[in-house]
């Protein structure tokens, strides 16, 4: 069982940056690690995946050139950057990981969540 555990969320203004961490127990050394976010009254959806280095990664289009993704082997951590937040990217953000499937991450675990919220 691998217990996935998010941090760094929280309220920024429009134009804001926000870092997200999600540690992984135990070591998850050759699973793929992304971020899924959920808004009020939405379904969950992809952000963001990188493979087991970091090497390969996938964004969503709706975050592609503001949010990266980054992957700490060593501290069995992924990052998400967010830059230039909008309103629209309010939203629980999840972390997951699992095997990297057609160069995909295919979520296997789930952690609790971290809620962000951009005010205008």
């Amino acid at each position: 069982q691998v217990r996935l555990v998010e941090s760094g969320g929280g309220l920024v203004q429009t134009g804001d940056s926000l870092r997200l961490s999600c540690a992984a127990s135990p070591r998850t050394l050759y699973y793929a690690m992304g971020w899924f976010r959920q808004a009020p009254g939405k379904e969950r959806e992809f952000v963001a995946d990188c493979d087991w280095n970091g090497g390969s990664t996938n964004y969503a289009d709706f975050v592609k050139g503001r949010f990266t993704i980054s992957r700490d082997i060593t501290e069995n951590t992924v990052d998400l950057r967010m830059n230039s937040l909008k309103p629209e990217d309010t939203a629980v953000y999840y972390c997951a990981a699992g095997p990297f499937q057609n160069r995909r991450l295919l979520p296997e675990y789930w952690g609790q969540g971290t809620q962000v919220t951009v005010s205008s």
